[in-house]
């Protein structure tokens, strides 16, 4: 006779991945001649349930460095930028407050453009992040109640002195 059970277990029940674009500036009293270079580190993040979006907070840290002063000196401006991003993921059932938020930098933040506008550096940071919402699934399996008939088993230890014996001495070392 067979009977159905539920298992209850974790499972991605809404996934999602959005990229972003997102201009900033910095005002220097520096007058900048050249821009250098520019780095994003420190990139951190978490999300957490807002109704049914996901509200992805996080920082990162951006280096610019540049030359001023008809390109006779150098220096490097450290600005922590935040973010907070809503994102809608269409989920497969109803998510709780009990929903596990796991958030991965599909693409790191990095910068793709760096402008000089007056005594302000313009940059563009372009990131992808992807989203997995995890809950708790209820799964029905059907189950046997006839119980399997047991195997006999050989003793191990007969076979193997057999196997022994039929090694010619030559054979070994």
């Amino acid at each position: 006779m067979s009977s159905y059970k539920e298992i209850v277990t974790k499972a991605v029940i809404g996934k999602g991945k959005k990229s972003f674009n997102d201009t900033y500036f910095v005002d220097v009293s520096d007058n900048i001649s050249t821009i250098l270079g520019c780095w994003v580190i420190n990139h951190k993040f978490n999300g957490v349930m807002e109704n049914n979006d996901v509200l992805v907070n996080g920082s990162f840290d951006v280096n610019i460095w540049y030359s001023y002063d008809n390109d006779t000196k150098t220096n490097v401006i450290n600005e922590s930028i935040s973010y907070n991003d809503l994102i809608s993921i269409k989920s497969k059932i109803k998510t709780s407050k009990d929903s596990e938020i796991l958030v991965k930098a599909l693409k790191q933040p990095e910068c793709t453009n760096v402008k000089i506008n007056n005594k302000r550096i313009d940059f563009n940071i372009e990131k992808e992040l992807g989203i997995e919402v995890v809950g708790d699934e209820k799964i029905k399996i059907l189950t046997e109640d006839n119980e399997d008939d047991w195997q006999n088993l050989n003793d191990l230890d007969e076979k193997v002195s057999e196997e022994i014996d039929k090694v010619k001495e030559e054979n070994i070392i």
